[in-house]
């Protein structure tokens, strides 16, 4: 039995006894004599070498994502009796660090002591005394009322270090309840919660349902100084409306590690936007635990149990 691996990351999966692991280009077609792979594991896969594997690898029983989201696994043409099982979690940790890190540039004006280095000045609106809570401006997480919109499991690694910070931290699910200690609200009730949120995290995943989820509407419940972080899907944010909210000063500034489409074309107008932050899409990009995760499935597979986080169709 034989399991094709990416070449875009170090892997050494543990694996059942009989199988056997090959490491191919995950941005070419699959080569004829590993047609009968009964396992792949995805990350960096162009559409060509997807297409490749739905049509060619007839023995296929498991593709194993290393990114949490599956759109293009999905929509490439897998036949639905192979499992697609998702990176859930392998970015939980990576993700939650540049989400810390964005949010924490804004709130302590790291853009704007940059800009001031590069003048050589040395700001005293940014430095010296300053007040713990200035009016119309997020300066410190102590007592930030914060809403990360989309609790997966990224969310939920996420807010406990803010809360450890002094932030008050609840999450927005499909479903209302309590999640690893924290209050969840309903993504219905969202929109009218925003006017007491002072920063929203977008964690939420690309689909239909949550496409520009944050709009002209949800830009204008928040208030003028609530900073808006995406490290989710580009395509969650209705861009044009952030820009004209951040250039109309109805909030107080974003941070976007996604965007719509991806590369940020070089002329498009939300690079000039003030107070962004935009990162190139630098949250994830490094698994943690793919191999265990790997290993795992691979054993769930041949014992005929549940495989972990397989994606719905």
């Amino acid at each position: 039995m034989k399991i094709l691996l990416p070449d875009t990351v170090p892997l050494n999966p543990a694996l059942p006894s009989g199988w056997e692991a090959v490491t191919i280009d995950c941005r070419e077609e699959i080569p004829a004599e590993h047609h009968d792979a009964e396992a792949l594991v995805v990350w960096g896969a162009s559409r060509r070498h997807l297409a490749s594997a739905a049509e060619n690898l007839g023995q296929l029983r498991l593709v194993q994502s290393l990114s949490a989201g599956v759109e293009g696994m999905l929509a490439a043409g897998f036949d639905e009796r192979v499992a697609i099982a998702t990176g859930a979690g392998l970015h939980s940790l990576t993700v939650s660090e540049h989400a810390l890190a964005l949010l924490l540039s804004l709130v302590r004006r790291l853009p704007e002591s940059l800009e001031a280095q590069r003048r050589s000045e040395w700001s005293t609106e940014i430095g010296g005394l300053q007040p713990l809570h200035p009016e119309g401006r997020i300066t410190t997480l102590i007592g930030a009322r914060v809403l990360i919109w989309g609790f997966g499991q990224i969310g939920q690694t996420l807010a406990p270090t803010l809360r450890a910070l002094g932030a008050e931290v609840r999450g927005a699910a499909r479903s209302a309840g309590t999640r690893a200690g924290f209050e969840v609200i309903a993504d219905g009730d969202v929109l009218a919660a925003l006017p007491e949120v002072d920063v929203l995290i977008d964690i939420l995943p690309a689909s239909e349902a949550t496409a520009g989820a944050i709009g002209r509407e949800a830009l204008a419940a928040l208030p003028d100084h609530a900073l808006v972080v995406n490290v989710g899907r580009g395509a969650t944010v209705d861009q044009t409306a952030l820009r004209e909210a951040l250039e109309a000063g109805t909030i107080g500034g974003a941070a976007l590690d996604v965007t719509d489409p991806e590369p940020l074309p070089a002329d498009d107008p939300l690079w000039d936007a003030p107070r962004l932050l935009i990162t190139p899409h630098a949250a994830g990009g490094r698994p943690v635990g793919a191999d265990e995760r790997i290993s795992a499935n691979v054993r769930a597979l041949v014992d005929g149990r549940e495989i972990l986080h397989v994606a719905s169709r």
